[in-house]
């Protein structure tokens, strides 16, 4: 049965690297193996139960009859709702932030961006709207930044070819972004609530590799554009019927929920509680600003939703199910015991956790960077030396594979997303942007092994 869950796992995995081929939805994918996986476990619960969890199994029984019926309600009670509490944290705390994302786009917070690059200037809008995206992502999902981003730079520029450089250059200011802060990404996200990283170090260690990253290929990018571009600018941002509220109002809401973002790692360290609950409450907060702030249109029955691009809609949910079923899935792989093997082999035959970053890396551009971070992070349990509680191998591997998703325009939900929207072709990304990806890859990659070396003398 282990050999058929991880024979599960492969074509899984094989699948997800070929969606783009095939046109199967990856979360699809993950969500069948997550589900198909956990039945095929409870069919042979009691093999895997006595060779995994014997004592606590015992324990449990206090002197009943095992029976299949008995070991089914163990499974589901003390194994399985574990792994979906995990991936439920995940989920709600993305549900949060992007419900955060909605009502600061539904009272124009995000006009703001479009009014500071509003220029034909190459060099002042790419940088403008990659800093932003770098900046916001850091604190939002990925995903939801880099379509609302998407959306702006869609509705500006007017050349499709220059819409495919700068929007390449905004996924991957967007993977950079959220790769250093813990509540940006969900693979920091994961390890922060399991206490395998502090935020303050996690975020002191990647900042300057996630800059590089970033800054080094956008600079290349800079030089494939043109000075002027082509650009159209409606006279106002649209406003519709959804709000009324002027300038002030719309810094207050952003403040509010941008700063309440960055609370959360207080709350938690404060409380202990799961990060999700600290979104929640700011969501919470937000809210209720919003309303009030909103009343007469509500009292006048005019409130009406701004129009959310479908695209980011459904783009949301399929993130949403893919993280389900993904840690669902790498949960029941965990339970077969197969993880720990393949630790000890890594242990015995490799025993160097940045050769292990560099392929989790290439990887992640060929299959998807989340798969590959929580395979990589499944492996080890926090211990001791370098998967110790801020060890290294833990932001060696966020920062390779968030990278190095970007690799490749498959690599990422986000750049799946920017594939759609544009219409980038696979083979035009490799030749035009995968070299300079690379570049500021390995730069950054250089910088934290220098960081974290020069911490170990």
């Amino acid at each position: 049965m282990t050999l058929i869950i991880v024979t599960m796992l492969i074509l899984s995995l094989v699948l997800i690297a070929t969606g783009h081929l095939t046109g199967v939805n990856k979360a699809a994918i993950a969500m069948f193996l997550g589900t198909v996986g956990w039945v095929v476990y409870v069919c042979w619960g009691a093999d895997f139960v006595m060779d995994r969890h014997p004592a606590e199994y015992l324990e449990w029984l206090a002197g009943r009859e095992a029976t299949s019926e008995t070991v089914k309600y163990y499974i589901y009670n003390n194994v399985f709702l574990n792994y979906v509490g995990r991936a439920a944290a995940i989920v709600m705390f993305l549900l949060a932030t992007m419900s955060i994302v909605e009502l600061l786009n539904n009272n124009g917070c995000f006009d703001f961006i479009k009014e500071w690059i509003r220029t034909r200037n190459s060099k002042r809008l790419l940088w403008t709207i990659t800093l932003a995206t770098f900046i916001l992502s850091a604190n939002l999902d990925n995903l939801t930044t880099t379509m609302t981003m998407l959306v702006i730079m869609h509705s500006i520029l007017q050349n499709s070819r220059q819409r495919m450089y700068v929007g390449s250059a905004v996924v991957l200011a967007a993977n950079c972004g959220g790769c250093f802060t813990v509540i940006g990404d969900p693979t920091g996200l994961i390890l922060w609530g399991d206490g395998a990283v502090t935020a303050s170090h996690f975020s002191a260690f990647l900042a300057l590799p996630a800059i590089l990253a970033w800054v080094v290929p956008t600079i290349l990018i800079n030089r494939e554009l043109p000075d002027r571009l082509d650009v159209a600018w409606s006279p106002s941002p649209y406003r519709g019927d959804d709000t009324r509220l002027n300038r002030w109002q719309r810094v207050i809401i952003l403040i509010v929920g941008i700063g309440g973002l960055w609370f959360i790692p207080t709350f938690h360290n404060i409380t202990k509680l799961a990060p999700f609950l600290g979104a929640l409450c700011v969501l919470s907060v937000l809210w209720v600003v919003n309303e009030a702030f909103n009343r007469k249109l509500m009292a006048a029955d005019q409130m009406a939703q701004r129009r959310i691009p479908m695209s980011l809609q459904y783009g949301a949910l399929q993130q949403m199910l893919f993280i389900m079923g993904i840690m669902l899935g790498m949960g029941v792989i965990t339970e077969t015991g197969v993880w720990s093997d393949v630790a000890n082999w890594f242990d015995t035959h490799v025993h160097d956790v940045w050769l292990m970053g560099i392929v989790a890396g290439l990887l992640s551009g060929i299959v998807d960077s989340f798969t590959i971070a929580i395979s990589n992070i499944s492996l080890y349990t926090v211990g001791v030396g370098d998967v110790a509680v801020n060890g290294s191998y833990w932001s060696i591997i966020v920062y390779a594979t968030a990278v190095g998703g970007c690799l490749l325009s498959v690599g990422s939900i986000s750049g799946i997303a920017l594939m759609k929207m544009e219409h980038v072709r696979l083979g035009w990304y490799v030749k035009h942007l995968t070299p300079k990806v690379l570049l500021g890859w390995i730069l950054g990659y250089v910088v934290l092994w220098c960081e974290l070396n020069l911490i170990t003398l």
